[in-house]
């Protein structure tokens, strides 16, 4: 992947690096130069072609150079958050015996005794590594951790193919992302797969400037002013950014390309990205597993709001039923097996392994329909809600409320009821000085999806439960409907 990435012409900008007190930008040939210097102090400290290494940076140059250091010799790289906790960051590197980790001053302390610190900006003495180990589609490069969602955080080992398998689904995503004057960025941290393999990594595969740029916390603000400096013309929002941005009525001028994926848009938000952003927002779908399965491009066919696009070229998806096979109804979304960007396995867990893979088929956990070729997500297998003898996704009642002008942000879960197996409850958190109360979002619900899905009880919190991506923890919320049965 190394070389995949340093590829093109060594005076390209291959980093737009905002992170610090100005600007940077890093061409091609000084990415390498970072790169073979730090991977000259790894060998140096004794790492070895499979050893994995840890990268704990916010978005930065060293960040992408670390990452590239560590494949260069054949290493595995295991993305870290900063913003973990010595808990979360103590589960990770155990788990994947990391005896390093390249980090900056402050990720220094915070490894305390977990794995001995590489800091570059304090120097690097040791001779560049400037040739790249022979590496093949299968060997292990990257070693990414699920973010927890629905269990303990696993570690999704990835071969050197992984980048090949993102290539497609982030072209389509930003309708032939490589066009002249493309610049691309996104909020997400680099720590995960959203970041490092939908936007840094292709981005110099493809020759795009990518934008490195802090954000300590996500603001319409902060983010309308990076736009503007880089300037960026193509960006992956999460979910949760785009209803920030919707909240605060921002208008970005001068995009190209806006791709989100993570939780289903729905039609409201995608009216919204056309009035405000000026571009159709693509959708894509995907999982630390096995990513950029699926996507939107409104440059290719036209959006269906409620469906996360169609297949990506290279991918088999299909809907399948218990047996494993393909079905018409709803189903499990499913994956066939060989698609480049699927793991290689759980690191150190056969049975996970194997407990995510029906037949030929890698399982995503996720319910779905498959619509003239577009694919419909309805919600995770273990949120669907079974009420009154009906099988209710929450993603589509959620989708409902947050078309009410007074809803930030919400969360549908099934609670437990004695006659209806299950009843929906939504936990919702108004936008700031908007009011509203349960009967009126229930009546919303009522007036615009079927009578059996509307919302029996709503409460109102302050705040919901995500993780550091920004998806509501059903889990979490459902612990909590249970609690009050």
């Amino acid at each position: 992947m190394a070389a995949q990435c340093l590829a093109g012409p060594a005076d390209r900008v291959a980093i737009v690096d905002l992170s610090g007190e100005s600007r940077r930008d890093i061409t091609t040939s000084g990415l390498d130069a970072m790169s073979a210097r730090l991977a000259g102090a790894l060998v140096s400290r004794g790492v070895a072609p499979g050893d994995r290494v840890g990268v704990l940076r916010s978005q930065d140059a060293w960040c992408a150079a670390a990452h590239l250091a560590i494949w260069r010799i054949g290493a595995i790289s295991v993305p870290l958050f900063k913003l973990f906790k010595f808990e979360a960051l103590k589960t990770r590197v155990t788990d994947a015996g990391c005896r390093f980790a390249v980090t900056d001053r402050q990720g220094g302390d915070a490894l305390s005794d977990l794995a001995d610190p590489i800091v570059p900006e304090t120097g690097l003495d040791a001779d560049p590594v400037t040739g790249i180990a022979r590496t093949g589609p299968e060997t292990p490069a990257c070693l990414i951790y699920t973010s927890g969602t629905t269990g303990s955080p696993k570690g999704a080992l990835h071969g050197h193919r992984m980048l090949t398998g993102h290539l497609p689904g982030v072209e389509m995503s930003h309708d032939f992302l490589g066009q002249p004057g493309d610049v691309l960025w996104t909020p997400a941290d680099w720590a995960w797969i959203g970041g490092l393999f939908d936007v840094l990594m292709p981005g110099l595969a493809l020759g795009v400037p990518v934008v490195a740029a802090r954000m300590d916390k996500f603001t319409p603000e902060s983010c309308l002013r990076i736009i503007r400096q880089a300037p960026v013309r193509n960006v992956f929002f999460p979910p949760t950014a785009l209803r920030m941005l919707k909240a605060a009525d921002a208008r970005i001028p001068g995009l190209r390309s806006v791709a989100s994926g993570g939780e289903p848009l729905g039609a409201e938000m995608l009216a919204w990205g056309r009035k405000a952003l000026g571009v159709t927002i693509n959708e894509f779908y995907g999982q630390t597993e096995c990513n950029m399965v699926a996507s939107s491009s409104a440059a290719m066919f036209p959006p269906h709001p409620g469906a996360i696009g169609r297949a990506v070229p290279g991918f088999n998806v299909a809907v399948i039923d218990e047996a494993g096979k393909p079905t018409d109804g709803e189903g499990d979304i499913a994956i066939r097996k060989g698609a480049a960007s699927m793991m290689l396995e759980y690191w150190s867990k056969p049975t996970e392994t194997k407990e995510k893979f029906r037949g030929d088929w890698l399982v995503t956990g996720d319910r779905g329909v498959i619509e003239d070729g577009y694919i419909r997500f309805v919600g995770r297998e273990d949120d669907v809600i079974t009420s009154g003898g009906y099988r209710i996704g929450p993603a589509e009642i959620e989708d409902c409320l947050l078309t009410h002008p007074a809803v930030a942000t919400v969360g549908v879960v099934g609670k437990p009821d004695p006659v209806r197996t299950e009843i929906v409850k939504a936990y919702v958190v108004l936008k700031p000085r908007a009011e509203a109360t349960a009967d009126e979002l229930q009546a919303w619900v009522k007036d615009r999806l079927a009578a059996y899905s509307y919302p029996r009880e709503v409460a109102f919190l302050d705040s919901l439960p995500m993780t550091v991506t920004g998806k509501v923890i059903r889990k979490d919320l459902k612990a909590r409907a249970a609690a009050e049965t």
